[in-house]
């Protein structure tokens, strides 16, 4: 009997040990701030890491008002090309590039209270950019939601339309959305649009009760500190930054003499700009090198050919290329995979803190002349007549009318005496011989005017 009890004890251990086994995977990812370069390398970094895991399937939580158009549209392309099913729950807001990231996944599921939609391109200060923006983004949304193909019917998985309208108030989608409104879905208005499968009320509802999943492993991404770095650093608006720090501190160790200050901020930028790009594997070493060779060149230029010529030129280009291309993920200077926004995003980082570096250094060059140190250097100030400043001294005024004798030739300038004092003159009339008796008849621009007495 012991035996027995000793074997079932075996049994049910190795069952449970089974059972656990073969419980699903599922990676939950949640994105809940602004839509930028950080939640882009959550989300990148999460499915890497859910495939790594053998997970059977990601779930995004989805809480966000939205961000910048460029990282929803790399995290949207992300979430197409997963091999894994991706299921957006959508917690409680989706607004603007967060519906275009939820639209992107494979099914949606929205808390009884949520909203999805008002995906209209604006600026920092909530204003409606240009049509072309807009155009853009109703391009993007139309085709995220025909990626999804349509069902055996012939009709569209997920209408266009109303992805469309969601970007353009002109759009009207009938019994939905009027003219002048930007359409924004409630859960059950989406579902009734078949934007979305259903309602639960947390992660565990939807795997349990929409995806049937008895026994299963919810497991988390969570970022490290790495992540939260790499990602303040990617931030487009920092980059350009830190391209003004790079070419601000290059060309101003350029014109200065030993290695200080400007140079120490050139390499922290540089480190800065370069290292998480490298760690992500975009930053190649051959790009490195492109730039610390155009910076060769560039000291090249100033301290060996005095002027601005080849070297300062090519040095100045490889520089610029090398922070371009570092953006840009080619491999080995191939950019057959690469698409033409990326390229176009390196560019316009780039150029902008290139720029940054130029109006600063327009604008407050005067400043920085005109104070401290530097402005001790630079005649900043004015004497004005209502200050009793004259341009003329007025004391030999009062020589008017007097008469002395011409201690010089003057032809028609030359020296004369006057009351025993030697004063410079101009003969008004011809010449006038050394020793000849002259009258003071005028004072202008600081100049005696005399003529001969005969």
């Amino acid at each position: 009997m012991k035996k027995f009890h000793k074997n079932i004890f075996f049994i049910l251990f190795f069952l449970n040990l089974f059972a656990a086994s073969a419980q699903d995977t599922i990676y939950q990812i949640d994105i809940d701030k602004e839509i930028g370069s950080t939640t882009w390398r959550y989300l990148r970094t999460g499915l890497h890491q859910a495939q790594e895991k053998g997970a059977k399937a990601v779930v995004l939580r989805l809480n966000t008002y939205g961000g910048t158009v460029v990282h929803a549209d790399s995290m949207r392309t992300a979430i197409l090309n997963c091999p894994l099913p991706v299921y957006a729950f959508v917690d409680n807001n989706a607004a603007s590039a967060g519906a275009l990231i939820a639209i992107a996944c494979d099914s949606i599921y929205m808390r009884s209270s949520a909203s999805m939609g008002a995906a209209t391109v604006v600026n920092e200060t909530g204003a409606a950019m240009p049509d072309k923006y807009q155009s853009y983004m109703r391009a993007t949304m139309r085709a995220t939601a025909e990626a999804h193909g349509k069902d055996s019917t012939g009709n569209w998985r997920r209408n266009p339309l109303i992805a469309e309208a969601m970007v353009d108030e002109r759009i009207v989608v009938p019994h939905l959305c009027d003219s002048g409104k930007v359409l924004t879905l409630t859960a059950s208005e989406a579902i009734a649009q078949r934007y979305c499968e259903g309602t639960v009320e947390s992660v565990d509802e939807l795997i349990a009760q929409q995806l049937h999943r008895d026994r299963y492993t919810l497991e988390q991404f969570e970022p490290s500190l790495f992540d939260e770095i790499a990602g303040f650093l990617t931030n487009p608006a920092l980059q350009a930054i830190l391209v003004t720090l790079i070419f601000g501190g290059i060309f101003m160790e350029l014109k200065t003499p030993g290695v200080g200050l400007p140079a120490a901020v050139a390499c922290t930028a540089a480190v800065l700009y370069f290292a998480p790009l490298y760690l992500d594997g975009l930053a190649a070493n051959w790009e490195i090198l492109i730039f610390v060779v155009g910076v060769i060149l560039l000291i090249f230029e100033i301290f060996v050919i005095p002027g601005f010529g080849i070297a300062g030129i090519s040095g100045f280009t490889l520089i610029f290329a090398a922070l371009v291309l570092a953006l840009v993920g080619n491999v080995n200077f191939d950019f057959e995979f690469v698409p033409g926004r990326e390229i176009g995003r390196g560019l316009i980082t780039v150029s902008a803190g290139f720029i940054i570096y130029f109006v600063l250094l327009l604008l407050f060059f005067k400043k920085l002349t005109s104070k401290g140190p530097i402005g001790r250097l630079a005649l900043n100030s004015a004497q004005d007549k209502d200050e009793g400043y004259i341009g003329v001294p007025p004391e030999l005024q009062q020589y008017i009318g007097q008469t002395g004798e011409a201690a010089t030739i003057l032809r028609p300038s030359g020296k004369v005496v006057i009351d025993g004092t030697q004063f410079d003159a101009v003969a008004l009339h011809g010449y006038i011989e050394q020793g000849a008796t002259v009258r003071v008849v005028k004072y202008e621009n600081a100049q005696l005017y005399v003529v001969e007495v005969k």
